[in-house]
């Protein structure tokens, strides 16, 4: 086992919610915030943006939804795009502290695939039944998108207005590469983002139930690094019937499995060990996860369903996913491609390296086909433990744990910005709804009790960041 960085275990113990100093802040979420969080999050998933890669989708219908009703908040919504229809939404809300640092909210517009046939109800049908919003992008994150409009207007009505500036950015392409969203924002418009310091988006403050009696609310404090990997062998082309050593499939297929097959070795962060050590605890056990003998996974063993949060973020790892060979059955060609979903942990990309060299071996050339970094964020900051205080004082009886993404988010383009990102989406789920299942997943919804309690907590977190 290895540590990346310096620990960063938060101050307190699991569970401790800092003291709340905003005795004084207005109560904005109103019966309207309520109603709209559900609408808005039904409209948008109504608007197709299906993301099926290689530049095929159109976000602008979307994005001209999002400013329209940012407008109507008395905001001035900026509509950016790199390629026509691929639009972004960016907008500033002035704070009443000119001196303070700036905070980035932001979520995506675009959304996976979904085949109708597969699902219970029509994926784009936005249909709201019994309490429930049902539809393709009600996680991931339309959902987080209408509850950002929802508190928005709400500040409009009431006159709120945050301490800090708070820039909203609504975005395009996240499913893919983010070259047509984040990535050309953070590139093209920097001067958008001038003084955020920090930013919040989508994956974290959910509901994790990990036993009787224990909520657990996982809070975004890292995400390994893509490492998507194009994969080609060589060699010779041929009759199908004739001997031939150089077979460019046998070659590809041979990586391919060596690639498959390989076990990561165990390579522990501090954002990792923070969450292992939190949720030991919550289970009482008492480990200590800085003795060099310390074994996660044996730990892992023992937390039941909590683990989930954590096992895949303890080490790299590597999937293929496609392969491409040949054209006919009897003909052996002389190229054959493979695609790899590689992810890397915060500073183990050089191992990744010389291990991808190792696996693909003399006959196999592979290349970064997407690659973006390894990111982590503080837990023992003052923002971790306002976004800790959020959630906790909706949900006194959760636990509000860090945890690292086992995939990525558009805060890995924000942060060439010098932005540090939170995964903070907050949700409070049912006993039984797999959240993380459903993320690009088949009949894809949020309870609309769960909308409420996300603008409730944004609203307040967002006071008082």
């Amino acid at each position: 086992m290895a540590d990346m960085t310096p620990d960063n275990t938060p101050a307190g113990s699991p569970g401790t919610t800092p003291a709340d100093t905003s005795a004084d802040r207005a109560e904005a979420i109103d019966t309207v915030a309520l109603d709209e969080v559900v609408t808005f999050t039904s409209e948008l998933i109504r608007i197709d943006t299906t993301n099926r890669g290689d530049g095929d989708c159109f976000e602008r219908p979307a994005a001209e939804y999002v400013a329209e009703r940012l407008a109507a908040a008395g905001l001035e919504p900026t509509l950016l795009e790199r390629t026509p229809g691929r639009t972004n939404v960016v907008a500033r809300i002035p704070g009443t502290d000119p001196g303070a640092d700036a905070l980035l909210v932001h979520g995506h517009l675009d959304v996976v695939p979904a085949e109708p046939a597969d699902w219970s109800v029509h994926p784009f049908s936005g249909e709201v039944r019994d309490g429930v919003v049902w539809g393709r992008g009600a996680v991931d994150m339309k959902n987080m998108d209408a509850m950002i409009l929802s508190v928005v207007r709400a500040w409009a009505r009431s006159g709120v207005r945050p301490r800090r500036d708070i820039v909203l950015a609504y975005t395009a392409d996240e499913e893919a590469s983010a070259i047509d969203g984040s990535g050309f924002l953070a590139e093209h418009h920097p001067e958008l983002f001038e003084g955020c310091t920090e930013g919040i988006s989508e994956s974290g403050a959910f509901t994790f139930h990990a036993g009787p009696g224990m909520a657990l609310y996982p809070v975004g404090a890292g995400e390994r690094g893509t490492g998507w990997l194009k994969l080609t062998a060589h060699g010779r082309a041929g009759h199908g019937s004739k001997v031939n050593r150089a077979n460019a499939v046998s070659r590809l297929a041979a990586a391919v499995a060596r690639i498959g097959q390989h076990e990561w070795p165990l390579r522990i962060t501090p954002t990792v060990r923070a969450a292992l050590k939190e949720i030991a605890t919550l289970h009482g056990i008492d480990v200590d996860v800085h003795d060099e003998h310390f074994d996660a996974d044996a730990l892992l063993t023992k937390l039941g369903p909590a683990a989930a949060l954590v096992e895949a973020t303890v080490r790299n790892s590597s999937n293929p996913t496609v392969l491409e060979a040949g054209y006919k059955v009897n003909v052996i060609p002389g190229q054959a491609v493979a695609y790899v979903d590689g992810r890397m942990l915060p500073g183990t990309e050089d191992e990744f390296r010389a291990t991808l060299d190792q696996l693909t071996g003399p006959d196999v050339d592979w290349e970064f086909h997407h690659r973006e970094v390894a990111l982590q964020a503080p837990v023992d900051s003052p923002t971790y433990a306002k976004l800790r205080a959020a959630v906790e004082r909706f949900d006194p009886a959760g636990h509000v744990v860090p945890y690292c993404m086992s995939g990525g988010t558009d805060a890995k383009q924000f942060s060439r910005l010098g932005i540090t990102g939170y995964g903070f989406s907050p949700l409070k789920l049912p006993v039984g709804f797999d959240y993380q299942a459903l993320f690009h997943g088949v009949d894809e919804r949020v309870p609309v009790d769960a909308l409420h309690f996300g603008v409730r907590v944004l609203d307040h977190y967002l006071q008082t960041a």
